[in-house]
């Protein structure tokens, strides 16, 4: 696996994620357990959308100044913003589903935000290992990028006939599973895991809501990551836009939870967007699509869709 990435750029980048672990982990956890505001939410989405074009002006200056190209450094640039903003796009459908979680589950609001701290944290070890290991098998075997197309594509499909439909997680296989293995309290203890009842230690429900949010983005992150190779086979832009797009991820929760009925016909939206990023890739070697085009096409459709969501809201 070939990056254009210079080796200290990886090391900015490990310590730009660890200071953002650092601030939910210990900064954030002064705050102790609480409901997270639109306002609050709010601000730190624009910080992290903030942190992250910061990044990508620095992996800008760090190509210019590596390989003196202007219009190289403008190509990979591009490629990080496009990438960020596809996992971005799909990330809402990941929180429509977090949100039918914690609402199941009926998670008390003081404790969603230890919740999606957690689960970024799984979700940036489990997608490490997945684009390292999609970048490798793309390396040594083309044809797998005609593999992830079709199933961008299918994935599209099955989105489009799934949208605005009713959903539930009585019949979730995965949660069957987890109760028959797991034995669960119905009662919250606090932000405890487990707790104990007639003498016995068994798990609280918190601890069955981050299981379902961790096996809800591997589930995710599986139609996410090919899209982005859609993009690049950079690893370095594919892992970094990936993971600069998670780490925003607990403040667009929470600033959707809010308006969430304003983004209903969403899905739709990032339906298009599946299978026009996998017939991208199924084209690839036929006619390659510029990424600027790219850039262009998914800005497009969320633009649409979110138009077409506002007018067509319910009242409230």
């Amino acid at each position: 696996m070939e990056t254009i990435a210079p080796l200290w750029l990886w090391g900015v980048f490990v310590a730009f994620v660890l200071a953002a672990l650092f601030v939910d982990f210990v900064v954030l956890k002064k705050q102790g357990a609480h409901a997270v505001g639109v306002k609050e939410a709010l601000n730190w989405s624009l910080a992290w959308v903030a942190v992250s074009f910061v990044f990508n002006g620095l992996l800008w200056w760090a190509i210019k100044d590596t390989t003196g190209s202007t219009a190289l450094a403008n190509e990979k640039s591009l490629e990080f913003l496009t990438g960020y903003l596809i996992e971005k796009s799909l990330a809402v459908d990941n929180i429509f589903v977090f949100l039918l979680i914690f609402t199941y589950f009926a998670v008390p609001p003081a404790f969603q935000k230890r919740v999606l701290m957690i689960g970024i944290l799984g979700a940036i070890v489990l997608r490490t290992i997945m684009i390292l290991v999609g970048g490798w098998l793309l390396a040594q075997f083309h044809w797998i990028l005609y593999v992830f197309g079709a199933f961008l594509i299918l994935t599209g499909v099955k989105m489009w006939w799934a949208a605005g439909k009713e959903e539930s997680l009585d019949d979730n296989p995965a949660l069957k599973l987890l109760r028959r293995v797991m034995p669960v309290s119905k009662h919250y203890d606090g932000e405890k895991f487990f707790t104990i009842e007639n003498g016995k230690k068994i798990a609280t429900p918190l601890l069955m809501v981050i299981a379902m949010v961790g096996l809800t983005d591997v589930i995710f992150a599986v139609d996410s990551i090919p899209a982005i190779f859609a993009i690049t086979k950079d690893p370095f832009i594919v892992l970094t836009s990936n993971v600069f797009a998670i780490l925003g991820l607990r403040a667009m929760f929470f600033l959707l939870q809010a308006a969430a009925s304003r983004f209903h016909l969403l899905n739709y939206g990032l339906a298009v967007i599946l299978v026009f990023i996998g017939s991208k890739m199924m084209l690839i070697d036929i006619f390659k699509i510029p990424v600027a085009v790219s850039l262009g096409v998914v800005l497009g459709i969320l633009a649409v869709t979110m138009v077409w969501s506002a007018k067509t809201a319910p009242n409230t």
